[in-house]
């Protein structure tokens, strides 16, 4: 399917020669994925990895961000029928991306990921050249960019990190006690935690699951 689709997109370029065809579409989509990589390599490896320090995820967002693109850059060089499309939506809607250890910031940088695959596969700027609107396409990328980065950072807000630990003194977990809690929970941790919810109380141990919150 995607050959035909790019047969269909190379017959469609105004262009007499067959290879210079292939040529300038191969220039096009080569641009555009360029700029497309070097820009979710930037917010992986200097705004996701530093905050996250996490290497598991990195296959999972440059593969999804190249599927996004190659896809989305064909379809937009073809009219599909009515039916196809649907087909393809169906398809679409049946996928999803199960796992437990996946949290919400970094499902987050997925659709980030995902949405900078879709900008540079699709973004059109009416009677401009392609020069012009790959600038659009990188002022586009560094906003997405820099607008991660001073969320991630401490301009606007401390990052808040989550902790479970498991608390045998259940005599302190009484609301009245919650500041004698916090100040237990700093003495053998180290950690100055500024909200603690009790997750479960295990009578039979005499101790409670608790989610400490604390600013890094």
């Amino acid at each position: 399917m995607i050959a035909t689709i790019l047969l269909q997109a190379i017959e469609e370029v105004p262009i007499e020669s067959g290879m210079m065809a292939l040529q300038k579409l191969l220039a096009k989509i080569g641009f555009r994925f360029l700029i497309n990589f070097l820009s979710v390599f930037v917010l992986i490896r200097f705004v996701y990895f530093p905050v996250y320090k996490k290497r598991d995820l990195f296959f999972t967002y440059f593969i999804f961000n190249a599927i996004i693109f190659l896809i989305c850059f064909l379809l937009n060089k073809v009219e599909l029928s009515m039916g196809a499309a649907f087909g393809l939506f169906a398809v679409f809607s049946m996928l999803r991306y199960r796992t437990e250890d996946i949290s919400l910031k970094d499902m987050s940088y997925l659709f980030l990921v995902i949405a900078m695959g879709l900008i540079a596969a699709v973004s059109r700027i009416k009677d401009a050249t392609e020069t012009y609107e790959l600038i659009f396409l990188v002022c586009i990328n560094t906003a997405l960019i820099l607008i991660a980065y001073l969320l991630e950072g401490k301009l606007f807000m401390r990052s808040e990190a989550v902790k479970l630990i498991l608390y045998e003194n259940i005599e302190l977990i009484h609301n009245e006690k919650r500041a004698e809690l916090i100040q237990d929970i700093k003495n053998r941790t180290g950690i100055e935690a500024h909200k603690i919810e009790i997750q479960r109380i295990d009578f039979l141990k005499d101790a409670a699951y608790l989610k400490v919150f604390y600013y890094e």
